[in-house]
């Protein structure tokens, strides 16, 4: 089934049901369509009716996070019957598409009897770079951001682009006339958050302001960002941003 979408789904969802029942019920069965669980054979002289879960969730129910990447409706339902909660990535800026995924996950959360605020059960996720201005951010990280796109422009993951566009991704000379989107075009959208610290706070703060039901996010650096830019970064984030939010 995996060439079969349809299949696909189906066979996920089975998944999914065997997953939670496992994690909810102290032994259980299960007789689907894909999944026979325990199979009908013989077991030390008997036919084996249910199993265990061993070890056993330490906390009950066991949280589960799942990205959000279509925002099917279909994918939205099936995450919400079963206490799923959801992780956005590329920012959250006001308008964007990730916007309408948000309200669309709160009306989703509703429909299955769970009033939240605007941003509950979901994660943000941000790229970011720390430098003393938004201008050196953008400088310095730009590099970085060329390179995930070259990365993960041919696996379909950078919207928008045409097919020329995600060759030229791969070719130096002609990604500089392929109108290729830029890190400050990444910055301007909100998936990205770049300059110094108290810019981020705000940009930040903001986020909060508009999805107050909304706890937590992701920051990420760049894929091929190298390893001491990294720990620089978390370092400068974990110690000039972050308390601002702890306090």
């Amino acid at each position: 089934p995996l060439l079969d979408g349809d299949a696909n789904r189906e066979m996920f969802e089975e998944q999914l049901d065997i997953i939670f029942k496992s994690f909810n019920e102290s032994s259980f069965s299960h007789h689907g369509k894909y999944y026979d669980i325990p199979p009908k054979v013989p077991y030390r002289g008997y036919e084996l009716e249910e199993i265990t879960l061993v070890p056993r969730p330490l906390k009950r129910p066991v949280e589960c996070w799942q990205p959000i990447v279509s925002a099917s409706e279909r994918g939205l339902n099936l995450m919400a019957k079963y206490g799923i909660k959801g992780m956005i990535g590329g920012g959250a800026a006001a308008g964007g598409a990730a916007e309408k995924v948000i309200h669309a996950w709160q009306q989703v959360q509703a429909n299955h009897g769970r009033e939240m605020e605007l941003g509950g059960d979901l994660i943000i996720g941000f790229s970011y770079h720390i430098a003393d201005t938004e201008e050196k951010a953008i400088e310095e990280a730009s590099r970085y951001f060329e390179e995930h796109m070259k990365m993960f422009a041919p696996l379909g993951f950078v919207r928008g682009l045409t097919d020329e566009q995600i060759a030229a991704t791969a070719d130096p000379q002609r990604a500089r006339t392929a109108g290729l989107p830029t890190l400050r075009d990444a910055v301007e959208a909100g998936s990205w958050l770049c300059g110094p610290p108290e810019l981020i706070i705000e940009k930040l703060m903001d986020v909060q302001k508009r999805y107050p039901g909304l706890d937590q996010v992701t920051v990420n650096n760049a894929v091929g960002t190298p390893e001491h830019v990294i720990l620089e970064q978390l370092d400068r984030f974990a110690k000039e941003v972050m308390p601002t939010f702890k306090n």
